[in-house]
């Protein structure tokens, strides 16, 4: 829920400038490796300092690179905050510059080696979390709004982009505040208000620059993927075995959380858990039955909540909130026609016998019925355990 709405997965057609400007600080092109400018910048370094992909992947050079790759792949599945911010050595200096680059590149192999584009887009996501946390107070954000918003300025602290970067870009934000109708727009340009700390000028800014910078790092580690060849593949499984575990390990703890009674959820519950488990970005559909379902059986609201931490655009404050809505305003889950019209029907005819009855037409009626045949069940187990009269 990062937002009940249907957000694609696909790489949305953002307006660019027809020209980037220069970044020569290497501080700037260490922090964000992603950037266009910091291409040659690391091509550089690594002919500088005999950096080849063996070394890459397994020169004692490299052994801190890799272990910072570890720790960006590992919070990007393990963490709602995205990557850690801070890198493992003082990026002032060059050796630090060099840890922070190589692991963002060496991280950007193993997702590729993955071939899973639900994990890249995972990773991809976490990478732009850590970027926009650090723009929102570093004093390059106006070179990397250049670099990616074709039209965008800033006058006495207050950020103004194009209409047309505008809403290519909040496409996948959520909250009223990104909706064009509540925005302040005048003469093509929509002007970001300052809010207070949490939502100043400037840190709306770095939020529509991350939708920017996921797109771009998704849209890298994606072409890749294409390039890899099983030589690659092969030598870098032992890492991409560890991240596809911790996946695996989550997926399972996510699932667990509700507690004894999964047995008797139906099959669109576990659909719509399942997937956002795995990151699959549900529909606003989906997202407001799976809540108002959870609110129904009598889960709390904090494991709502937690269903929703894989996926894509997931945000704390906002899931919170909505998650909340919904329980207060008491949402009674949609009926198997309107899951059906949505494309959130789990099942076909054959595939659950009790999907198939001719009464089951909402997801309540299968947790009842469910719940019956399992007392039912239980009472003649009893019935046979029962010592009969006359036994001693």
């Amino acid at each position: 829920m990062g937002g009940f709405k249907c957000i694609s997965l696909e790489l949305r057609n953002v307006p660019k400038p027809f020209s980037i400007p220069d970044l020569s600080d290497e501080v700037t092109l260490a922090r964000y490796p992603f950037l266009p400018q910091a291409k040659p910048w690391i091509a550089n370094m690594a002919a500088k300092h005999e950096i080849d992909i063996d070394e890459l992947l397994d020169g004692t050079m490299m052994d801190r690179a890799r272990v910072r790759a570890r720790s960006r792949l590992v919070d990007s599945v393990d963490s709602k905050d995205g990557v850690e911010m801070a890198s493992i050595g003082d990026i002032h200096t060059e050796e630090g510059r060099l840890l922070e680059a190589f692991s963002f590149y060496y991280a950007r192999l193993v997702v590729g080696a993955s071939e899973d584009e639900r994990l890249i887009s995972r990773w991809a996501q976490a990478e732009a979390e850590r970027a926009q946390h650090i723009l929102e107070k570093d004093d390059a954000i106006s070179l990397i709004a250049e670099t990616y918003v074709s039209e965008v300025r800033c006058e006495e602290g207050i950020w103004k982009v194009g209409l047309s970067d505008f809403i290519e870009l909040c496409t996948g934000i959520t909250g009223s505040r990104w909706r064009l109708p509540n925005c302040d727009i005048n003469d093509g340009w929509v002007t970001l208000h300052d809010e207070g700390d949490k939502y100043s000028s400037r840190g709306k800014m770095a939020r529509l620059l991350r939708e920017r910078m996921k797109d771009d790092i998704k849209m890298d580690a994606l072409e890749k993927m294409e390039k890899m060849d099983e030589s690659l593949l092969i030598r870098l499984s032992e890492p991409v075995g560890m991240i596809r575990g911790l996946v695996a390990s989550k997926t399972a703890e996510t699932i667990a959380l509700i507690g004894a009674g999964e047995e008797d959820w139906p099959p669109c519950m576990r659909k719509a858990v399942a997937e956002l488990a795995e990151g699959v970005n549900v529909n606003h559909f989906g997202r407001v039955f799976l809540g108002s379902m959870a609110r129904c059986i009598g889960l709390p609201a904090e494991t709502t909540v937690d269903f929703f931490r894989s996926a894509p655009d997931f945000n704390e404050a906002t899931t919170t909130y909505q998650v909340g809505h919904l329980y207060e305003r008491e949402y009674t889950p949609s009926g198997c026609s309107k899951l059906k019209v949505n494309h959130n029907c789990a099942v076909r005819t054959g595939d659950d016998r009790l999907c198939d009855q001719s009464w089951m037409d909402h997801p309540l009626k299968y947790i009842r019925a469910k719940q019956r045949r399992r007392k039912q069940q239980q009472s003649i187990e009893v019935d046979v355990n029962l010592p009969k009269t006359g036994d001693a």
